[in-house]
């Protein structure tokens, strides 16, 4: 890979990270207020959800820090070898965690009937990046693990 297009990616990890953490520190905030202003019987489950999202951004942050590992590995040739099928492991079950994560905090929305329609298409949407990610990366990983067997038988007649 040319270095301008794996440096354009890393860019576009660093700007995708600043985007959530800029949303998480301050977006998420004040919209939430505005939220408990217009229906404030659900202000006891500000806390919950405020929790739930900052806990789903640990996942979220390890899996762009192990995809800028990735593009380092790629960087250095090294894109042919085991550090990279750890590092799209890693991002794979990261992906399965926000999954999981969600599916808690929407089944506990519904179950205090505090989950609005908005609520089912973000949470819906996120999960379903999630899974599209987890298959893209575990189908990822797999042809990897096939061309690495390929280098290796190579290399062997050689």
């Amino acid at each position: 890979m040319r270095k301008t297009t794996i440096l354009s990616l890393k860019i576009s990890l660093v700007l995708i990270g600043l985007v959530i953490m800029i949303l998480s520190i301050f977006v998420l905030p004040s919209l939430a207020d505005s939220v408990v202003q217009v229906g404030p019987e659900f202000s006891y489950l500000k806390a919950p959800v405020f929790l739930g999202i900052y806990i789903t951004n640990i996942p979220f942050f390890y899996a762009l820090f192990q995809a800028f590992q990735l593009l380092r590995y790629i960087e250095q040739k090294q894109a042919f070898s085991s550090v990279t099928v750890l590092a799209l492991k890693k991002i794979k079950w990261c992906a399965y965690a926000i999954l999981s994560l969600y599916i808690v905090g929407s089944t506990f929305l519904m179950s205090h009937s505090a989950f609005h329609p908005s609520l089912w298409v973000i949470g819906g949407a996120i999960m379903f990046a999630s899974v599209v990610i987890a298959v893209f990366v575990q189908l990822l990983q797999g042809l990897l693990n096939n061309a690495m067997e390929i280098k290796e038988e190579n290399e062997l007649t050689v």
